[in-house]
C-alpha cells in the first residue's frame, strides 16, 4: 500500500527542485539554452504524471502499487523523477566551473536533497537504492519547500 500523500510529496519534490536549480540565473546560465528546455520537459513530464496519478487515486488515502493502473502510473513518476534527477545533476556538474562556490552550494543542496527523496521513494517502491545522502526525508521535504 502507498500513501497518495506521500506520492504527491515525492513528486512535489521534484518538481519543485526544478523550479529551484532553474531560478538561480548563473547555474541557467552556465548550462545554457538546451539544458535549461531539456530540465524544463523532464519537469512538465513529471508534472503530467503526477496530475494523471492524482487524478487516478481520486480521494483514495492508499493505493495498491500492484494495480496495474497505479503501478503504470506510480512508475512514471519514478522515472520522471530519476530523469530530473539526472539533469539537475549533470546541470550542477557542468555549472561548477563557472558559478561561484555558494551560489553553487545551494544548488547542490537542492540536487542532494532530491537525491534522497528519489532514494527514499525507491525504498518505498522496493527497488534496492544505495542511500545517496546522509540527509533525512524530512530535510530533503523542507529544503525542496514540501510540507506533508
Amino acid at each position: 500500500m502507498l500513501n497518495v500523500a506521500k506520492v504527491k510529496a515525492y513528486g512535489v519534490a521534484g518538481l519543485n527542485a526544478v523550479t529551484t536549480i532553474l531560478s538561480i540565473d548563473a547555474v541557467s546560465s552556465a548550462i545554457g539554452a538546451s539544458s535549461v528546455t531539456a530540465i524544463e520537459t523532464a519537469g512538465l513530464a513529471l508534472q503530467n504524471a503526477l496530475t494523471a496519478f492524482l487524478n487516478a487515486a481520486g480521494s483514495n488515502v492508499t493505493i495498491t502499487y500492484d494495480s496495474t493502473s497505479f503501478k503504470s502510473q506510480i512508475d512514471s513518476i519514478l522515472a520522471d523523477l530519476q530523469n530530473v534527477s539526472s539533469l539537475l545533476g549533470t546541470a550542477i556538474s557542468q555549472a561548477s566551473s563557472m558559478v561561484p562556490g555558494s551560489i553553487l552550494e545551494n544548488a547542490s543542496t537542492a540536487v542532494s536533497a532530491l537525491k534522497t527523496i528519489l532514494s527514499l521513494f525507491e525504498g518505498v517502491l522496493g527497488i534496492v537504492s544505495a542511500p545517496v545522502s546522509r540527509m533525512t526525508e524530512e530535510q530533503a521535504f523542507q529544503i525542496l519547500h514540501v510540507f506533508l
